[in-house]
């Protein structure tokens, strides 16, 4: 609830004033919690049902698990939006790479004047859900804006769902150049979902300006036919027309299994096809912390069998 109404940028001291009363409030409700307790707690109110940390069953059961046994330092670098690059350098080459236009860790430093000229995305590196799509900065009030990242960069995304790779990242506003298709639109998501170093399905998020719509494919391009969504989502058209396979699809299966190298039991990665030409988008070892929920049942239990702990 915000205490004060849409307080941000007419009155910034009441906006911080509600601001450290509801990172007090986390600090007292969620981060005197360990990591296990926390989990077990939300997990149970966002799935409905109990989980055994010791003995996952489901997929999402597992996530909880990976997120307590697998916690390597490598992983905050591959979490980290601007310094992933430099990881998977190994396994892209630089043209494979969105080009990146600007990037600060001084929100005061995000003005017009050093925003690029061109079509960009603007978004922190060490969280999820913070960007903005700029295709014009002249209408953009960027003096308002610098106060959403103020506070975009103040939020440590670990808390939210207990993901130790974002805890230590360095945050930044990064500005990406814009991907867009020659149809003007910007291009669908692949997220490819990979179960002990295999891809297992690609989770598709088309219609990403409008109807953001989702389907899911096997590594065959066959659909499967279930959701992973937030408890509460409407799941009954959230599957849109069918997608015809990327032409990009073998190279994202390729580089999408080398990655899973690293993560051998469970790792999803992203790449955008624009027009034929590949681009590597980001590593996510939680698919929705583990909280969304997979419909029908029967296939959170089917890929968490699949992996081997």
């Amino acid at each position: 609830m915000n205490l004060f109404g849409n307080i941000k940028y007419s009155y910034p001291i009441l906006y911080e004033i509600e601001f450290q009363l509801k990172q007090l409030k986390k600090k007292i409700f969620y981060h005197t919690q360990n990591d296990k307790e926390y989990l077990k707690n939300i997990f149970r109110k966002k799935q409905g049902y109990d989980f055994d940390i010791d003995n996952p069953k489901t997929l999402n059961e597992v996530i909880q698990w990976l997120k307590i046994n697998e916690r390597e330092d490598f992983h905050t670098i591959c979490a980290d939006k601007l310094r992933a690059r430099e990881y998977l350098s190994k396994y892209f080459a630089e043209e494979f790479f969105i080009p990146i236009l600007f990037y600060t860790d001084d929100y005061r430093k995000i003005t017009f004047e050093n925003l690029p000229d061109e079509p960009f995305v603007i978004k922190t590196n060490h969280d999820a859900g913070h960007f903005i799509i700029v295709r014009d900065k002249n209408s953009i009030d960027w003096n308002k804006k610098k106060l959403d990242f103020k506070y975009w960069m103040r939020q440590n995304y670990y808390y939210n769902d207990r993901e130790w790779q974002y805890k230590n990242i360095k945050p930044f506003v990064i500005a990406e150049k814009l991907l867009e298709c020659k149809n003007g639109k910007i291009p669908n998501d692949y997220k490819v979902h990979c179960i002990n170093g295999k891809v297992e399905f690609i989770y598709v998020a088309s219609e990403r300006e409008g109807k953001n719509k989702r389907n899911i494919y096997d590594r065959n391009w066959n659909p499967l036919l279930f959701t992973w969504a937030a408890k509460g989502k409407d799941t009954s058209n959230l599957r849109g027309e069918e997608v015809s396979p990327p032409q990009t699809l073998s190279q994202m299966i390729d580089f999408a299994e080398k990655v899973a190298k690293d993560f051998p039991r469970y790792v999803r990665v992203d790449f955008y096809d624009v027009d034929g030409r590949l681009y590597f988008g980001e590593i996510t070892q939680h698919h929705g912390g583990g909280f969304d929920q997979i419909r029908p049942f029967e296939w959170d239990e089917k890929f968490g069998s699949m992996i081997i702990l």
